[in-house]
């Protein structure tokens, strides 16, 4: 916890201990929005049942730390949360409540969504989307009908189909379709190298990164191990669980429970 106490010097990346107004490294000053959130970091740990969103600014560094205090927080350009300089977060993007005793997270129909760190093997649909990497893909239906000939009885040349259970498709901003992987066989394999679907120039992509297979219908989508993870867009609320990680817009967070 002591590490989550530290501000990140924007202008130098140095951590600031707690208490500090200015960083020791090169003299800038620390926020005052930062000042207030610290003041509030004692009261709001006497709540056993109350949790909070560290924001990772990159390379693992923490930025602010948002204390959920109230029963309800909505996150996005205007709210309790908010995001004003992410373009790619909705006004009314996402609302964390308590339901239980358990966080739980709701996209408010945003248009981007919100996307949540896989551990280990999740099942997943069709339409569905997931972040590797860089990289965002939408999953669908693999259509291997065969198209009829034009009118005079020729049929068009093309690459062969194949006859796979599902395809991905790379989605670049504003939803337009990248590349298009059919999977020949039961599963479908992403990274930096030696997979079905590869991104050579990626940094954040691992050498295997995730896989997508087909297990008799049932679609489920896993992360490798990966550095940085693999998400999942969230379909209307998921209940948040101690080191959970969450994409809203470009902005990643991670869930951290008071356990005292």
């Amino acid at each position: 916890m002591e590490q989550a106490r530290n501000y990140v010097c924007l202008s130098c990346s140095a951590p600031v201990p707690l208490g500090h107004k200015f960083c020791g490294r090169c003299g800038t000053g620390v926020p005052p929005e930062i000042l207030d959130a610290r003041t509030l970091f004692f009261s709001d740990m006497q709540n056993p049942t109350k949790a909070k969103l560290v924001l990772i600014r990159g390379e693992g560094a923490e930025g602010l730390s948002y204390h959920l205090r109230a029963e309800e927080h909505l996150a996005g350009r205007s709210g309790n949360l908010q995001f004003p300089d992410d373009p790619f977060i909705s006004e009314r993007h996402a609302n964390f409540f308590y339901r239980n005793d358990k966080l739980v997270v709701r996209d408010e129909a945003s248009v981007n969504g919100v996307y949540i760190r896989v551990r280990g093997s999740v099942e997943v649909s069709m339409g569905d989307t997931f972040l590797a990497g860089e990289q965002m893909f939408r999953i669908e239906a693999n259509n291997v009908s065969n198209d009829p000939p034009a009118d005079d009885g020729t049929y068009f040349y093309a690459s062969p189909k194949h006859p796979g259970p599902f395809r991905i498709v790379q989605v670049f901003q504003g939803g337009i379709s990248g590349m298009v992987v059919c999977a020949r066989a039961s599963s479908l394999q992403i990274g930096r190298e030696g997979g079905d679907l590869n991104f050579p120039g990626d940094p954040y992509m691992s050498g295997t990164h995730c896989r997508l297979e087909d297990n008799h219908g049932k679609l489920t989508l896993t992360d490798l191990n990966s550095r940085n993870g693999t998400y999942v867009r969230i379909v209307g609320e998921r209940e948040l669980e101690h080191g959970d990680y969450l994409f809203l817009g470009r902005k990643l967070l991670r869930v951290e429970m008071n356990t005292n």
